[in-house]
């Protein structure tokens, strides 16, 4: 018997972020402020190799707190559902068991940087993709940004400053394909999350500048949780349903540079609904349901495996085998929406 009914709550917030307490320039009250501008019910802040930012409700938005573990060269992990700060340890599976003896859960950061890129930053890799993660980040808008940066003259340089959302197109297929094939391999669905990455960067030029802003990043890569009730009315309630949210996989990126809204998507069976994250079973009745709002080029995988690819705005596709089935969705070459697996059983 299946466990769902058709009530559901969509919250929409970012991840991956920078304040003051490391590399960014805004404190949690700014970052706050520029969320609620643009729309957003949640941020996740999560400072290099920093624990203290203050989480909390502010300007109405939920913010919570992570850290990204940040060795020097390669391996990042965002650390979640911590209560105190970690030391970085010197390899990815030390990572990875550090935040499980504090009972947290983690994400490896930009996994597939560019080593072709043309500007002095190096890339920074998950370099050991045997060592598997809680989740995965798919998507890092300004680490995609960074790997197409080119500093070869002034005019590749300005480019890449007026026109940065050009340089970012879509998830790397090499990152897609490694989730996949966690996912193929896990009774579990391992989760996926985008990150804008936002730093705010303060410059001086001629007059000092901020570079990519909190409030232009926050109009980026987005993640929409989907809940089974709404947000609670404390913060630690709250707290407790987004991070489970984004745990179990309960989300779907969406660029809202492409659609100020992500597709609807969900399975059903013909009385009750999955979304992202879920679980339902099959029967002669199994559709999946797909609504993006505009013409995309869509294309549903199964266990990894496309499925069927299709030009459509709304789609409902008869279901006929088990399996994890996610879709992903571009407008005009540039990534729209990605979901996590919904697994019918």
């Amino acid at each position: 018997m299946n466990e769902h009914t058709n009530t559901h709550y969509k919250y929409t917030g970012v991840m991956h972020i920078h304040s003051v307490h490391s590399d960014g320039s805004g404190d949690v009250w700014q970052i706050s402020k520029a969320a609620k501008d643009t729309g957003l019910d949640w941020v996740l802040i999560s400072d290099h190799d920093n624990f203290d930012i203050e989480e909390g409700i502010f300007n109405g938005v939920t913010v919570l707190k992570g850290e990204e573990l940040s060795p020097e060269v390669s391996d990042h992990y965002l650390a979640l559902d911590i209560d105190k700060y970690l030391d970085f340890q010197d390899s990815p599976q030390k990572n990875v068991d550090l935040v499980h003896e504090i009972g947290g859960f983690g994400f490896a950061v930009h996994p597939d940087e560019s080593e072709n890129r043309k500007n002095k930053y190096p890339p920074i890799k998950w370099t050991d993709k045997n060592v598997i993660p809680d989740g995965i980040e798919i998507w890092n808008w300004f680490s995609q940004w960074g790997d197409n940066f080119d500093t070869t003259n002034v005019f590749t340089t300005v480019y890449a400053h007026l026109f940065r959302h050009r340089l970012v197109k879509k998830p790397y297929r090499q990152t897609l394909e490694w989730w996949d094939e966690l996912n193929k391999n896990s009774d579990k669905i391992i989760p996926a999350i985008a990150g804008t990455d936002a730093h705010a960067l303060k410059v001086r030029y001629v007059l000092p500048l901020v570079i990519f802003p909190y409030k232009s990043m926050f109009k980026t890569l987005l993640n929409e949780i989907c809940l089974r009730e709404p947000l609670a009315e404390d913060f630690e309630t709250r707290k407790r349903q987004i991070l489970n949210a984004v745990k179990t996989g309960k989300n779907i990126i969406f660029n809202r540079r492409i659609g100020q809204n992500p597709p609807e998507f969900f399975i059903s069976d013909g009385n009750t609904t999955a979304f992202s994250g879920e679980n339902i079973y099959l029967n002669e009745k199994t559709y999946l349901c797909l609504n993006c709002y505009k013409k995309s080029d869509i294309k549903v995988y199964k266990d990894g495996k496309e499925y069927i690819s299709l030009k459509s705005q709304e789609s409902r596709i008869k279901i006929t085998e088990t399996g994890k089935y996610r879709f992903e969705a571009e407008i005009n070459g540039f990534g729209y929406a990605y979901s996590n697996p919904v697994t019918v059983r």
